[in-house]
């Protein structure tokens, strides 16, 4: 049987005013919330070269050696994310009342230069928190407090291939001169964490606090622990069961602000792992204290960073590994030109390795020295163009780049030179 279209019709404009009424009473509801969406597009040309040179040369022990001179790697790319991280997020509060409010904050990398990366995580920033006269309670994943003096006073933000040295050595992956410090997966931001943070009201001083689970099991006795095992190589004790609590941090940042100056001391302790067969805690240390103060026609930055990895023994070796340190420095500068902004930095890394050198094996210290130029033009308060260009110069076996491929290295070849460029649109939202 057929129904009246008249019937169908009014059936229609039911369902049509129900619909209406509801997000009218979703309204009232949320009267007292807030939720933001946001985002980042950054994208660039940019380009990478490395250059590795034959540091040889004939000796007596070898008269006809021949120095075989330089090796290059270079590479373009329409890239991403070389002014501001492009992302895309979620935020927002809601009044409690009586002085509290309940927030979220869900952030996503994109990578807009090819569309493989969207919002399938929240990796940049997932918390929810509680806020009030107290200050503020933020659980969830979120920026470690030693991370903020690399990034708040670098005037590259710690991206793109202006970057500073302190921040590109940490997020190597590889020990020594080749990088930073194999483990340090807490370096920019920890999960599973309880943040604190000081309420704004306290005549300039402000500070963060955190502590990050490693959500590993842990077994009593000790003696109960799983033995690991490396799926590659078949190794006992070397496989993730062994490193019972890797990935916990503890740290915390106090800094004052008034007027021009800013000013920030920052400590934290990553275990980057944990090996109970071998009675072994392997730890990254990382101490910082950054600065800024702007005189209106210039801003000057500044920061000095130490970065330990050690390794403690629950029973003495004979032969201890040494522990590898890394000492820096920044100092930068940003000149507003109009509705531009140059910006210009200078850093430097030196490893100690911590090795006694000897009459017929001295241990040199690699280090790396990097200058980074850049000049930003503002089209509008949310576009800007920019291009950058940087150059970071190796020795001793460091291999710290801009960016892009890693250098040539072999028996032959170390590490020279690395320079590169971005020149891009940024678009906020």
């Amino acid at each position: 049987m057929k129904r009246n279209p008249c019937v169908r019709h009014a059936d229609k404009l039911k369902s049509s005013l129900l619909g209406m009424l509801a997000l009218g009473s979703s309204g009232v509801a949320c009267a007292q919330s807030s939720v933001t969406i946001f985002g980042v597009v950054d994208a660039s040309i940019s380009h990478y070269a490395s250059k590795s040179e034959d540091r040889n040369f004939a000796t007596p022990a070898s008269p006809l050696y021949v120095n075989q001179g330089s090796r290059s790697v270079s590479r373009t790319a329409l890239a991403n994310s070389a002014y501001n991280n492009s992302r895309l997020g979620f935020r927002g509060t809601e009044d409690l009342g009586g002085g509290l409010a309940a927030g979220f904050w869900l952030e996503s990398p994109i990578t807009n230069d090819d569309g493989a990366t969207g919002l399938a995580n929240f990796s940049r920033r997932s918390t929810v928190s509680l806020m009030g006269g107290f200050g503020e309670i933020r659980l969830g994943r979120d920026f470690t407090p030693t991370f903020w003096n690399d990034t708040v006073y670098d005037p590259f933000a710690a991206v793109g291939v202006g970057a500073n040295l302190i921040s590109s050595a940490s997020l190597f992956n590889s020990t020594g001169g080749a990088g930073g410090f194999g483990g340090n997966a807490n370096y920019i931001r920890a999960s599973n964490s309880i943040g604190y943070f000081l309420p704004p009201a306290l005549g300039g001083f402000y500070g963060q606090f955190m502590y990050a689970l490693h959500e590993n099991n842990t077994f009593e006795p000790g003696t109960a622990t799983p033995p690991g095992v490396n799926p590659l190589t078949g190794q006992v004790n070397a496989g993730p069961v062994a490193n019972t609590r890797a990935g916990r941090y503890v740290g915390g940042r106090i800094g004052y602000a008034n007027g021009p100056l800013d000013i920030a001391l920052a400590y934290g302790s990553s275990t980057a792992g944990d090996d109970y067969f071998a009675g072994t805690t392997d730890y990254v240390k990382t101490a910082n204290l950054g600065a800024s103060y702007d005189f209106g026609i210039v801003k000057l930055f500044g920061e000095l960073s130490r970065v330990s990895r050690t390794r403690d023994h629950a029973v003495a070796p004979l032969v201890p590994l040494p522990d590898t340190d890394l000492k820096g420095y920044l100092i930068g500068a940003t000149v507003p030109v109009g509705p531009g902004l140059i910006r210009a930095a200078y850093s430097r890394v030196r490893y100690d390795m911590n090795s006694a050198p000897t009459a017929l094996a001295p241990v040199p210290n690699p280090e790396a020295s990097k200058f980074s130029l850049s000049y930003v033009h503002n089209l509008s308060k949310r576009t800007a163009l920019y291009a950058t260009v940087a150059r970071v110069s190796n020795k001793n076996g460091a291999a710290l780049t801009v960016g892009g491929p890693a250098f040539i290295s072999t028996s032959v070849f170390a590490p020279r030179t690395s320079s590169g460029y971005d020149l891009g649109i940024r678009h906020a939202f």
